[in-house]
């Protein structure tokens, strides 16, 4: 194993994409903490889709992809927040209509795309080919996310568990679910070039399903669900490299892992303590 790990940090692009994983599996769960609470689990298939139609515009006007990406994914989480609040309680309803969109124009934008195969890896993204650039703006913009969901950790908890509750309480709802959808849109997008626009949905909510099985509190929900990101992300990659996997498949593939492991746990917790309880 040691000699894997130092074979593998002895390049350069496998260094770098260890440093875009850990950044990622940090940043995105602490967002799908929020998501998932409001019960808008599939939004990052929503946004990830979305991505896509902003990718194939970028390539169509000779810009960079993932400039179009944030900018469709930045569009399609204004839509969301705008239909959400005009069907209130619908917000399943909102998601389908942005992912109907975003799948539609992404369906139509990439047959007229110049380059087919830059536009095909961003579905699964190219983690191992991120340069010293795009490392800066990965770290800088997960950096950041995480910062505002520290900073906001008060109001995002109140609107995660009720806005009703969070109106009694003194926060601007309407403020911070806007914020918050920009916040989400921005994690996805800068993960739509490393890990892939099919696989952000599932580092969004995988580890925040891990923490649910665990956790008693929203900080144990919150911790929980970054160390599982961290950690697939970094197993993931370790297996990618010593199997030739893809590193996107194989992050999502261990988040799984631990969530069928994390139920195990629990299960097998119950069992000692109820025949515990019949011993006495």
């Amino acid at each position: 194993m040691l000699q894997l790990l130092s074979d593998m940090f002895s390049h350069g692009f496998m260094t770098r994409a260890f440093i875009a994983g850990l950044v990622l599996g940090a940043a995105i769960p602490l967002v799908g903490v929020v998501v998932v609470l409001k019960r808008l689990s599939m939004v990052g298939d929503a946004l990830s889709h979305t991505s896509l139609a902003g990718v194939a515009a970028g390539l169509i006007g000779g810009i960079n992809p993932v400039a179009g990406a944030t900018a469709a994914c930045m569009a399609a989480a204004l839509a969301i927040e705008g239909i959400r609040r005009r069907f209130e309680g619908r917000a399943d309803l909102a998601i389908a209509v942005i992912m109907a969109t975003g799948v539609g124009l992404a369906g139509v934008l990439s047959g007229f795309t110049p380059n087919s195969s830059t536009f095909s890896s961003f579905l699964f993204g190219s983690i191992v080919t991120v340069g010293d650039d795009e490392l800066a703006a990965v770290v800088v913009l997960g950096i950041a996310v995480a910062l505002l969901c520290v900073a906001f950790r008060r109001e995002l908890f109140w609107v995660a568990i009720d806005e009703r509750a969070a109106r009694l309480a003194g926060v601007r709802v309407t403020a911070v679910n806007f914020a918050f959808i920009l916040v989400t849109a921005i994690a996805v997008s800068i993960a739509s070039r490393t890990v892939g626009t099919l696989i952000v949905s599932s580092m969004m909510t995988v580890p925040v399903a891990c923490a649910l099985v665990a956790s008693r509190s929203w900080k144990q929900t919150v911790a929980i669900s970054c160390a599982v990101g961290v950690a697939s992300a970094a197993v993931g990659l370790v297996v990618s490299y010593a199997f030739g996997f893809k590193p996107g498949g194989a992050i999502v593939l261990t988040e799984v892992a631990l969530l069928l492991a994390f139920i195990a746990a629990k299960a097998l917790l119950k069992r000692v303590a109820r025949r515990a309880g019949l011993m006495r």
